[in-house]
């Protein structure tokens, strides 16, 4: 009960920080300096500056007909669409009382620098929200549905409305702007990515060789990494040779290829990327309840 308890306050202390990082991200960085933001709240940012409507307002006004759409199309959508719902209220409320406190213009006059730095607050936000669980609403809701009710990558329609929301900005803010709010939304993309998936701090390697268990055995011992191995057929050769799978730390790298090298100076080796890996020897995996 303690246990779940403590998730339980973990998954809202990271709505909550999300909320208030994004919401300083759109009011310090952003809105200041013409920078329009990603989905619902980059319209909002574009409608105030044409009729100077409360952006926080306007963002939970243009969230009502998603959330019902969400709550009407998403199985479960009463669950799914019930914290969004939270979520955007309190970030509106912030949105809209945190401005007031703040330098109007901004912390810096430099477009670039609110740009990049708007970027990575705002997708820090969002990341730590997605994290949780949870979601800020808006173009998320309407590509889950679409992903959900009609197949579409949820990708497909993020590009499409972030697409949207730059032409907008170019037309409200003049293409200079449409350019600043690209550079935003890259750079909340990538800050998104880091938070939910962390640095990429693993490699996998994929082995070819004929000495596979000579190969795997000086890994176990020097390495304490596991090994999977199965037989393949080269096509041009003809010949049957093992491959051997094995996921490293980052610096271990230069080791591995060592042993390899050490074996089977012949051995082909193909080194990737990965952000995490849960199991012995790497994290363990846990689940947020609540």
């Amino acid at each position: 009960m303690l246990a779940l308890l403590h998730t339980v306050v973990f998954r809202y202390a990271l709505i909550a920080l999300g909320i208030v990082i994004g919401a300083l991200s759109l009011t310090v960085f952003l809105q200041p300096l013409d920078i329009a933001p990603a989905g619902v709240a980059g319209a909002s940012t574009l409608l105030n500056e044409l009729f100077d409507t409360p952006i926080g307002l306007v963002i939970f006004v243009l969230n009502i007909p998603i959330q019902l759409l969400g709550y009407l199309l998403l199985p479960n959508g009463a669950r799914v669409i019930l914290r969004s719902v939270v979520i955007i209220l309190i970030f509106s409320v912030v949105v809209d009382n945190i401005r007031p406190v703040l330098p109007p213009t901004g912390i810096s006059d430099d477009r670039m620098l609110n740009a990049l730095f708007g970027g990575i607050t705002g997708g820090i936000g969002v990341g730590l929200v997605y994290r949780a669980g949870a979601t800020m609403g808006g173009t998320s809701t309407l590509a889950l549905i679409l992903q959900r009710r009609y197949g579409f990558p949820m990708s497909t329609t993020f590009l499409c409305t972030d697409t949207l929301i730059i032409v907008a900005a170019g037309l409200v803010y003049g293409w200079e702007g449409a350019l600043y709010a690209a550079i935003a939304l890259f750079t909340a993309g990538l800050a998104s990515d880091y938070v939910l998936e962390g640095p990429s701090v693993i490699r996998t390697a994929m082995i070819i060789t004929d000495k596979p268990d000579a190969i795997a055995q000086r890994v176990f011992a020097n390495l304490q990494r596991g090994v999977t191995s199965w037989t393949i057929k080269g096509e041009y050769t003809g010949s049957d040779r093992t491959m051997l799978y094995v996921t490293i730390a980052r610096s271990q790298v230069r080791d591995l290829k060592d042993e390899v090298s050490q074996v089977d100076p012949n051995a082909f080796i193909v080194i990737g990327m990965g952000h995490a890996a849960y199991g012995a020897g790497f994290r363990r995996m846990q689940r947020l309840r609540g």
